[in-house]
């Protein structure tokens, strides 16, 4: 008699179990329970923090660790957990190794995806984790197993795609690592932006029809542009799950020892803004994004976006063997929180530092990496870098720099267009709806795709925005923030590649104030000037002659490569892929509140050809996993 099929999976899961990933491993097994928990209780009894430790009663102190501190504010808030802690626990991997992660949902209401965010998913698409577009979700009391190649090398995380479950706490890191024997002492740091009053839904609705508090609306906070963000506020910046609120909360402490290099490895969990990250008396040279080298830039502060990685080096001191603060601030002009984490030099006293931040001065001036700006006010004495002055480590040509292969231009406008109480997110007016059925396992049968005749250039649509690209083709996606729906800056990520940025435009800013004076003018809107305010659905390059590599300032040599970029209010940033890897992709804004509001849309690059083609182009294996998922979730429905 045959083992039955099911006998033989438990048994190779069996075979391959690994309590760590080791250099020389070829499989490496993971497993994640997805659970709600309470902040500031151990088991059922209620915690408060004293002296930077948590405490039951005056006598009794338990193990900061086994609590979810957050901020430490005394009235308990729910959140989404793996494996019992916000973050989640790491998962440290080697390239091209075989990832296996089993993911059960043990959540009471909620339905689940895990999203490896940055990884390509390299005939793998069905293992990107969004819901309805590359697999059905898990539902509560469900399992389901990742299973894919570690591949690139660099620093990425995995969080939840479903509705709000990141900001929830749903995330953790994921790190591939070159195999080599040697590499500096690392650190991984993940950010959030906190409120300890709501997380999820409630902040997604609140965000909807106002927040209030003494009974009065709160307005929306705002950037040193005068831009918006929203009515989010935020308490604390938590640093890999610890912040304060409280005074005497627990925090993140770095160990570091004199005369070393030690490289951060730096995540944007963050729900809502951009944060600034500084380390007092130590400047840092940041050495790589999302995952990819770059040409070291000597900085005194960076910037990072939701979504958003970066890697710095700190060469520590050779005296003052002390505590020093690491300081998180959100970008804020009206309102400002800050977040604190400790490096701490062995040795030291177990005490909090007493530093203080660089002074930036007419003489002495700050240098601050990855502005969504131009300028800070003139007296604040920082200069932006902004990201269009970075370069990748060594020459790294965009597909199509020279040849005469022909390149498509997309121009997607990421914006809040809209009239009256209608102003939902949306790219190129589509607010993007999910479809019922999976588009990658059925995408002739998705009913909800726009229709060409369904959105014009000034109007609104609620549809699933999807576009065809063909196989191996170049594309160079024109991602602008213009019109009427502008006014907030858009973390922009696309699942399934990295892209190579060639070019970014900035608006119009006051040197002196930073004040937003006018919008990009290389782009337009419409080609009715009669339309003041435009939707900006349908826009083109203002000069005719542009396109292709013909445009002015283009990089074509040295194009940084991410797959998270920031796109300015009232700018653009271009960015170029090859289409050589069939799936259907999602692409969004990664501020929570904004891509569940519809700032969507998929990138189908499997299915202008016949099936044949897709399963040649996946390979045998590939497809028959796909068959196989398809089966496993129509049995999990039942």
């Amino acid at each position: 008699m045959e083992t039955p099929w099911i006998v033989v999976f438990v048994a190779c899961l069996t075979q391959y179990a690994a309590s760590e990933c080791l250099m020389t491993d070829d499989r490496c097994e993971f497993w994640l329970v997805i659970e709600q928990k309470l902040t500031m209780m151990y088991g059922k009894e209620l915690v408060y923090p004293k002296d930077g430790q948590i405490f039951i009663n005056p006598t009794l102190k338990v193990d900061s660790e086994k609590v979810i501190t957050a901020d430490a504010f005394m009235d308990p808030l729910l959140v989404i957990t793996a494996n019992g802690t916000m973050p989640g626990p790491p998962i440290e991997v080697y390239e091209g190794q075989t990832i296996t992660v089993h993911v059960r949902n043990d959540l009471i209401s909620d339905a689940v995806t895990v999203h490896w965010h940055g990884l390509h998913q390299v005939k793998t698409p069905w293992m990107d984790g969004v819901p309805f577009v590359t697999q059905l979700p898990i539902l509560p009391g469900s399992e389901f197993t990742y299973k894919f190649k570690a591949s690139p090398i660099g620093t990425f995380w995995y969080h939840s795609h479903m509705g709000t479950q990141l900001s929830s706490g749903l995330f953790g890191a994921f790190i591939i690592r070159a195999k080599v024997v040697t590499r500096d002492p690392e650190f991984v740091m993940i950010l959030q932006d906190w409120n300890h009053f709501m997380v999820g839904d409630t902040t997604y609705f609140k965000m909807q029809f106002g927040v209030y508090e003494n009974k009065q609306r709160i307005p929306p906070s705002t950037s040193f542009d005068g831009g918006k963000f929203s009515m989010f506020r935020v308490h604390s910046i938590l640093v890999n799950g610890k912040g304060r609120f409280d005074a005497k909360a627990p925090l993140a402490v770095y160990e570091v020892e004199p005369y070393k290099r030690y490289r951060f490895r730096v995540i944007s969990a963050a729900n809502n803004y951009p944060l600034i990250v500084s380390i007092d008396i130590h400047p840092f040279e940041v050495v790589a994004s999302d995952g990819y080298p770059i040409r070291p830039q000597l900085v005194d502060a960076l910037i990072i976006n939701p979504g958003e990685r970066y890697d710095f080096i700190v060469r520590t001191l050779a005296d003052n063997l002390d505590n020093y603060w690491i300081r998180i601030q959100t970008l804020e002009n009206n309102t400002v929180t800050t977040g604190w984490a400790i490096l701490r030099y062995k040795g030291a006293t177990d005490r909090d530092p007493y530093t203080s931040p660089r002074l930036c001065t007419r003489t002495d001036i700050c240098r601050v990496l990855n502005c969504p700006f131009s300028y800070f006010p003139l007296l604040d004495y920082k200069t932006c870098i902004n990201f269009d002055q970075i370069q990748s480590f060594s020459l790294n040509y965009p597909p199509a720099r020279d040849s005469k292969d022909k390149i498509e231009e997309i121009f997607l406008n990421f914006a809040f267009p809209g009239t009256g109480d209608y102003v939902p997110g949306s790219v190129n007016g589509r607010r993007f709806e999910f479809p019922s059925v999976v588009a990658l396992d059925d995408p002739k049968n998705v009913t909800s795709y726009c229709k060409p005749d369904q959105c014009g250039e000034e109007e609104l649509c609620n549809c699933t925005y999807s576009i065809n690209l063909k196989h191996n083709a170049t594309y160079q996606l024109i991602l602008l923030n213009k019109g009427v729906g502008k006014g907030w800056t858009h973390p922009i990520h696309l699942h399934g590649h990295s892209f190579y940025l060639v070019k970014m435009g900035y608006p119009k800013f006051d040197e002196k104030t930073g004040l937003f004076l006018g919008e990009n003018t290389d782009i337009n809107c419409t080609r009715n000037s009669s339309l003041e305010n435009s939707f900006c659905n349908k826009a083109f390059w203002a000069n005719s002659s542009w396109g292709g590599n013909n445009i002015e300032g283009i990089e074509l040599d040295y194009p940084p490569i991410k797959d998270t970029i920031i796109v300015p209010s009232g700018g653009y940033a271009v960015i170029r892929i090859r289409a050589d890897n069939p799936g259907v992709w999602f692409m969004h804004c990664h501020i929570e509140l904004h891509h569940v509001n519809g700032m969507a849309l998929m990138f189908n690059e499997s299915f202008d050809r016949d099936y044949g083609s897709v399963a040649s182009s996946l390979g045998l294996e590939s497809i028959v996993t796909l068959m196989s998922l398809s089966i496993l979730w129509f049995v999990d429905l039942l």
